[in-house]
């Protein structure tokens, strides 16, 4: 059985998908840009402020469904711009601590709303 969960605190999606959903013992959180939930706005600023908004957006999510960053087991970075990476990597260290989630990175030629950034993440619930 699959149960959907919204978060206040993170932004409303855009299109018809649901924020995370449930199956099991695994959440799929939907992917994520920097979306400031107060303004409905992507952030100002560089691929860094939109990465630590995504950051924040799914730290919500987690959170509104009793989770944290420390279940994510697989993350899914989608970039316009390949050279972000190290960025991303600082601030993936910032959030993430070993042993760190599996992940891939996937550079694209857009995102929704310009976006520099989108992720999404896979998280699990301990039993």
């Amino acid at each position: 059985m699959k149960k959907v969960y919204y978060s206040n605190k993170a932004p409303k999606p855009m299109d018809p998908y649901s924020q995370a959903v449930r199956v099991g013992d695994m959440l799929y959180v939907s992917g994520q840009i920097g979306i400031d939930s107060e303004t409905n706005k992507l952030v100002k600023g560089n691929a860094e402020e939109e990465m630590k908004q995504v950051f924040k957006n799914i730290a919500h999510i987690l959170d509104s469904v009793g989770l944290n960053l420390t279940s994510v087991v697989k993350v899914v970075l989608y970039m316009n711009d390949i050279g972000d990476s190290s960025i991303f990597n600082e601030i993936y260290a910032m959030n993430f601590h070993k042993p760190y989630p599996a992940r891939s990175s996937f550079a694209v030629s857009s995102l929704p709303m310009g976006a520099k950034v989108k992720m999404d993440v896979i998280a699990h619930y301990e039993s």
